[in-house]
């Protein structure tokens, strides 16, 4: 099976710098404040990247988190990324790392000998239940290795403890759980293309053990009805002993009671696991570029509560609410937009964590572009350090650009292109550069006027085209009567050839029919 690797450990190449100023502000504070473990770091490792200017606040906050966590090597991660920084143009006149954190030796020291013997202890676990050829045990003990590895930073290891525990799980409980940790692990590692695989894995899983769960509640009520009646008891006598009644219909009550609520129990489980499964599929699609089908897959998810541990763990409900609307309003359609994510109730609680997401989509569907555009243009930083969607905010910007241009168009006929600048907040250079872009694409049917600055466009004939396709039809029916006029006349006129199979077999029929009259 292929590794699945970090994306901090491919290749490096030379990222964007943004300047956080009054036209692009940033509260660092508040956007680290809803997350909590490892994706802490990992954000504020891409905020002292991508943002120098508040490097050090960043670097100083990472500190504050490192030790709540068990892996020492955060610590070379945080300090390489700001040194690195140090050495960019960007990073002159920052402090050194000495003058903003101080490295606590004792406490690398201190967890370095609890990771070791922690380690030591699960694999001494492991390989004792491998010689007792325990299955359940060596499931465990794989689980709770692959748990260790990933706190530590060690993901190669965790992954193949996951992926090796699946050769002893025997239920289909087991499976999903060893899944949904696989999963966890590769959203953690940013690594997208290996996670549609699990989940449908996973979702086969959960569909096992919803029949499974259905099964047993339709054999549940049966064998409490035929416990009703105590042993040694008739019906008879039964009825007329009032206490025996009592108490059967009191324990049959409660044995419904206990089944109702532990099919409630499972169901609202499965609602939960499912989310889950919902909202990694259409991270995998965001990371793949596939971003209607991220748009339809986040637009989809449940409500907050149902993503339970994942919430801060590994995204905050307005992560969810930025993702779905870009992608939404990037490649959906008007129409679709407004069906999916203004009408749609549950996507309004992730919508409220981020207010100018709200601002955003109403000002779309008030083809108030200028405004679409400036916001996005204001909340850039936050979009191009965000450790998912920073590689896709620059290629989601310009469709959003591109669908504005052509709903600004759609209503004209023509229209001056000093008048789309001015509505569009751009100049009249740039506009006419991404006109005749979407022009060359086919997503504008028009002409551009360079001498007068003037788009114009193509007119459309529509009673032309109906007469058109009229007379195309009615020329394709005469064809076709006209076949089937020939053909009857030559079925009339019996100049039909015919299967040679056919007339000899019909020929051989006929000789034997003669030669049985000749003999009666």
């Amino acid at each position: 099976m292929a590794t699945m690797e970090v994306d901090e450990q491919q290749p490096s190449r030379r990222r964007p710098v943004f300047t956080i100023d009054d036209d692009h502000p940033f509260d660092l504070d508040a956007y680290i404040a809803p997350y909590t473990g490892r994706t802490v770091i990992d954000r504020l490792i891409a905020i002292i990247v991508h943002c120098p200017s508040i490097a050090p606040h960043a670097l100083t906050l990472a500190f504050q988190h490192l030790h709540r966590l068990r892996d020492p090597s955060l610590v070379n991660t945080v300090i390489g990324a700001y040194e690195n920084v140090l050495g960019t143009q960007e990073g002159k006149g920052l402090p050194p790392v000495a003058d903003v954190v101080s490295v606590d030796v004792e406490w690398v020291e201190e967890v370095t000998k609890r990771n070791v013997a922690e380690r030591t202890k699960l694999e001494v676990e492991l390989k004792t239940y491998t010689n007792n050829m325990i299955k359940e045990s060596i499931r465990m003990a794989h689980r709770d290795l692959g748990d260790f590895f990933r706190s530590t930073g060690e993901f190669g290891l965790a992954l193949k403890h996951y992926t090796k525990s699946r050769e002893f799980c025997s239920t289909s409980q087991h499976i999903l759980d060893m899944c949904m940790s696989v999963l966890e692990l590769a959203i953690e590692q940013r690594n997208y293309t290996h996670i549609p695989s699990y989940v449908y894995k996973a979702e086969g899983a959960l569909e096992s053990l919803t029949i499974g769960s259905a099964v047993a509640s339709a054999v549940a009520p049966s064998s409490a009805s035929t416990s009703q009646v105590p042993q040694g008891f008739t019906a008879a006598g039964a009825s007329t002993t009032s206490g025996g009644g009592i108490g059967a219909s009191s324990m049959a009550g409660s044995a419904g009671g206990l089944s109702q609520s532990s099919q409630s129990r499972k169901s609202t489980d499965r609602d939960h696991i499912q989310t889950k499964l919902e909202f990694v599929l259409a991270l995998s699609h965001l990371g793949t570029g596939a971003y209607d089908k991220a748009a339809t897959a986040f637009l989809k998810l449940g409500p907050p509560e149902q993503l339970g541990d994942w919430i801060g763990k590994l995204v905050a409900p307005s992560d969810i609410a930025i993702y779905g609307t870009l992608c939404a309003l990037a490649s959906l359609p008007r129409s679709s937009v407004k069906a999916q994510l203004v009408d749609n109730p549950i996507f309004a609680t992730y919508i409220e964590q981020e207010p100018y997401v709200r601002e955003l989509v109403q000002a779309y569907m008030a083809s108030d572009f200028k405004t679409v555009l400036d916001i996005l243009s204001r909340n850039s930083i936050r979009h191009n350090t965000d450790i998912h969607l920073s590689l896709h905010t620059p290629e989601l910007t310009k469709l959003i650009r591109h669908v504005s241009l052509v709903l600004y168009f759609m209503p004209f006929e023509t229209v001056r292109l000093e008048r789309m600048a001015e509505a569009l907040g751009w100049s009249v250079e740039e506009v006419e550069r991404e006109v005749v872009g979407l022009i060359q694409g086919g997503r504008i049917i028009g002409r551009v006027d360079s001498r007068g600055k003037v788009l114009v466009a193509k007119k459309t004939d529509h009673r032309a085209e109906l007469f058109a396709r009229a007379m195309k039809m009615a020329s394709e029916m005469e064809k076709t009567n006209r076949k089937l006029l020939l053909r009857m006349r030559l079925q009339q006129a019996d100049l039909v050839v015919k299967d040679p199979k056919t007339t000899r077999r019909e020929h051989d029929r006929g000789l034997e029919i003669a030669l049985g009259d000749s003999m009666v």
